[in-house]
C-alpha cells in the first residue's frame, strides 16, 4: 500500500521536483512504518510517479522558480543550462504546462539531492550481497551482528536545507514541520537493510552483538557543503587528535542547531543542488569485540618475569609468564592482540605456588569465539605441556564485567609468602620466636628504590597480619608471612635503607636479607575453581 495521502501531495511534488528520492520524500512526509521503505527502488519510483500524475496522465512537479520554455529534468537538478528536452540518459521528457509547473513522463532516477544516493543504490539487495560476501570472506565466527554505518556529515546540511524548504511551503498552508517530524536517515536505512542482512547471512541483527560490520560512506563531490558553517560557528569546529577532519557529524549538528534560518539560506541553497554521482564506500570493516579468558597461574622458575622484561629496547630474558600463556590464546582465538592483567605481580626471582595467581587476558578482535568447556580444557593442557616454568589452572571464558572482581578491594585482600632469610649475626631459635607472637603489625613503606622508576613516590601503610618462623641454622631461618596485599616483602625484610619501618632487621637488631621468596597464596576468590 502506497503510504502518501492527498495531504502529502504538495510536499511530495515539491521535493520530487527538486531532485529528492522517493524514500527521502517518505521521510519528510513523516512515514514512520517500515513496509513502504522496503519496496524496490524501481517500484517506489513508479508508484510515486502514479501518485503525482494529474487526470491527464501528466506528472505535476511544482518548482519555486519556473524554468525556461523547455528544460531537462536532469538539468533542473544539476543546475546545467540547456534547451534540449531530452535527459542525459535519453529517457524522460519535460515540458511546461499552465501555472509554471512542469509535466514529466517516464524517467529513470537521478542522484537524490538529500541522501546522495544512500537510500537509492545502497539499500538494494545487490549492495547488501556484496557486503555479505566480504563478511563471509573475513573469517569471523558469529551468530548475530551489529550493522553500523557512517554517513558523510554534509548529509545533515542537505537535510537541513530540504527541511527549511518544506517547512516554508507548509507554513504557507498554516502547517508546521519540526525537525523531529522527519524520519532519520539512519532509521530508514536500518528498516530497509537489517531484514536483508538477516536473510542473506542467516543470523539476526542484534544491537548487543559483539560482532560489528561497519560501512563508511563518503561523497567527495559535496565535501565542501559543511565549510560555510565553520565561518559562522567557529567554536563548533575544534580540532581533535583522533579526528582527521573537524567536520564531524556531531560538530555539524551542533552548528546547525546554532545557526539561524536566514543566515543558513544566505549560505546554502534551499533546496540543495543535485549531485552528479552517488556516495562511495570509503571502507567496509568487520570487527569482533574483545573476549576475555581468566585463570590462575603458577610460576616455578626464579628466572622468569611476569611480563616481557625490556630495557631501552633490549630484551633481558627470552620469555615471560604473559607470553607463555598468551601466545597459545592468540593462535587459537585468532586474535590480533591481547592485554594481560593479574591480581598483583611477582618479581622475576619469585615463585608463585599454591593455587596460583589470578589473571585475565583480553583478546582483541578475535576471529574465533565459540569454544566448548572441553576445548578450553584442552587449551589449558596445551599451555601446561609447552613449558615446565608455568602451569595454568581454572582456565575459562569470562565477561568483561567479571574481571572487576579480580581488582575489587585488592588492597584489602591478603597474601601468604614463604621467605628464606639470612642474618649477618649468628642467631638461635629463641632469637626469632618473638616474631610468631606479632599480630597485625603496622608498617610504613616508602616506594622502594627498585621500583621508583615506574611507581610514584609515596608512603604506603601496610599490615603484616601474622608471621611464623622456622629455624634453619645460625644465619638462616624461614619466615611464613600473611600480609595485606600490596606489601613489599623484600623491603620488609631488609628495610630498604630505612625506607620500610619497622622491618625484620630493625625488629631483630641485625642486618637481614632475603635469599628466596615464594608466593604461597593469593586470597582472591576469583575466577571460580573448576573441576579438573
Amino acid at each position: 500500500m502506497f503510504p502518501l495521502t492527498e495531504g502529502n501531495k504538495h510536499v511530495a511534488q515539491l521535493l520530487f521536483s527538486t531532485g529528492t528520492c522517493p524514500r527521502c520524500i517518505f521521510r519528510f512526509c513523516g512515514v514512520d512504518f517500515h513496509a513502504p521503505y522496503k519496496l524496490s527502488y524501481e517500484e517506489l519510483f513508479n508508484e510515486l510517479q502514479k501518485f503525482l500524475k494529474t487526470e491527464k496522465g501528466e506528472l505535476i512537479l511544482e518548482v519555486p522558480n519556473p524554468p525556461p520554455k523547455k528544460i531537462r529534468l536532469h538539468e533542473l537538478e544539476d543546475g546545467i543550462d540547456g534547451t534540449d528536452n531530452q535527459s542525459q540518459n535519453g529517457e524522460g521528457r519535460v515540458s511546461i504546462i499552465e501555472g509554471g509547473s512542469i509535466a514529466f513522463k517516464s524517467s529513470s532516477p537521478n542522484v537524490c539531492n538529500v541522501c546522495l544516493g544512500i537510500l537509492q543504490e545502497f539499500c538494494e539487495k545487490e549492495f547488501i550481497k556484496k557486503v555479505c560476501q566480504k563478511v563471509e570472506a573475513s573469517g569471523f565466527e558469529f551468530t548475530n551482528l551489529v550493522f553500523s554505518v557512517s554517513f558523510p556529515p554534509q548529509l545533515s546540511v542537505r537535510e537541513h536545507a530540504a527541511w527549511l524548504l518544506v517547512k516554508q511551503e507548509m507554513g504557507k498552508q498554516s502547517l508546521s514541520l519540526g525537525r523531529n517530524d522527519i524520519v532519520q536517515l539512519k532509521e530508514a536505512y536500518k528498516w530497509i537493510t537489517h531484514p536483508l542482512f538477516s536473510e542473506e547471512l542467516g543470523v539476526p541483527i542484534d544491537g548487543k552483538s559483539l560482532f560489528e560490520v561497519s560501512v563508511v560512506f563518503a561523497h567527495p563531490e559535496t565535501v565542501e557543503d559543511c565549510h560555510f558553517l565553520r565561518a559562522i560557528c567557529p567554536d563548533c569546529f575544534k580540532p581533535a587528535k583522533n579526528k582527521q577532519s573537524v567536520f564531524t557529524r556531531m560538530a555539524v549538528m551542533k552548528a546547525l542547531n546554532k545557526i539561524n534560518e536566514e543566515d543558513f539560506r544566505k549560505q546554502f541553497p534551499c533546496p540543495p543542488n543535485s549531485p552528479k554521482a552517488v556516495c562511495s564506500v570509503l571502507e567496509m570493516e568487520c570487527a569482533h569485540g574483545a573476549v576475555f579468558v581468566a585463570g590462575r597461574y603458577n610460576k616455578y622458575s626464579r628466572n622468569l618475569p611476569q611480563t616481557p622484561w625490556i630495557i631501552d629496547g633490549e630484551r633481558k630474558l627470552e620469555s615471560s609468564v604473559e607470553e607463555l600463556i598468551s601466545d597459545h590464546l592468540l593462535t587459537v582465538f585468532k586474535a590480533e592482540s591481547f592485554n594481560f592483567s593479574s591480581s598483583g605481580r611477582e618479581d622475576v626471582d619469585v615463585r608463585t605456588l599454591g593455587n596460583g595467581r589470578p589473571f585475565a587476558i583480553e583478546l582483541v578482535n578475535p576471529h574465533r569465539v565459540h569454544f566448548t568447556s572441553q576445548e578450553i580444557k584442552e587449551l589449558q593442557q596445551k599451555i601446561n605441556s609447552s613449558s615446565n616454568k608455568i602451569q595454568v589452572r581454572d582456565l575459562q571464558l569470562v565477561t568483561r564485567e567479571a574481571i572487576g572482581h579480580m581488582k575489587e578491594g585488592e588492597e584489602e585482600k591478603t597474601k601468604t609468602y614463604s621467605a628464606l632469610i639470612w642474618t649477618n649475626k649468628a642467631i638461635r631459635k629463641e632469637d626469632i620466636e618473638f616474631l610468631n607472637d606479632m599480630k597485625d603489625l603496622k608498617i610504613d613503606q616508602k616506594t622502594p628504590l627498585r621500583v621508583l622508576h615506574r611507581r610514584p613516590l609515596a608512603v604506603r601503610n601496610r599490615i603484616i597480619h601474622s608471621m611464623e618462623t622456622c629455624y634453619v641454622d645460625e644465619h638462616h631461618f624461614r619466615l611464613q608471612l600473611k600480609t595485606q596485599a600490596g606489601t613489599y616483602i623484600k623491603e620488609f625484610v631488609h628495610g630498604d635503607f630505612g625506607r620500610t619501618k619497622p622491618n625484620i632487621g630493625s625488629l631483630m637488631n641485625v642486618t637481614a636479607d632475603i635469599l628466596e621468596l615464594d608466593v604461597e597464596s593469593v586470597d582472591v576468590d576469583w575466577p571460580p575453581a573448576l573441576d579438573d
